[in-house]
């Protein structure tokens, strides 16, 4: 059996929303000292729907996949399907990842709570 599916060499060989949104209302970053791997999640939320998202990761192939995997999963969904979003979602969705990589669907799923909470800071700020 390879060790990764189709699915996390398309989505690494691949990787789909990459870039810096300059204009995000909402942005994660996250990392893990372990491994060194590094993500920055930018959203651009309008009406509760997440318009954009682009990704900035440092990191390895899986980190990379499951950055991109994450970040096709939400684009277009309202925050209240966002904020469900799992690693485990994100495994399932790149047909699995070896079990010393699940970290970074972790990571992935980390990446976008943050930027929900900076979203939500900035929204609390702009209410007063």
């Amino acid at each position: 059996m390879a060790l990764y599916s189709e699915k996390v060499m398309d989505h690494f060989l691949h990787p789909r929303n990459v870039g810096v949104i300059e204009d995000a209302n909402a942005i994660g970053e996250v990392g893990n000292a372990k491994c060194g791997d590094i993500m920055k999640m930018y959203l651009k939320i309008k009406d509760d729907i997440v318009e954009d998202v682009k990704f900035e990761t440092f990191g390895c192939g899986s980190a990379i996949a499951s950055s991109s995997m994450a970040t096709e999963m939400i684009k277009g969904k309202p925050l209240s399907e966002v904020r469900n979003l799992t690693n485990k979602a994100v495994t399932e969705a790149l047909d699995g990842l070896p079990a010393h990589k699940i970290h970074c669907s972790v990571l992935a799923e980390e990446a976008i709570h943050s930027a929900l909470e900076d979203y939500e800071r900035r929204q609390n700020a702009s209410d007063n």
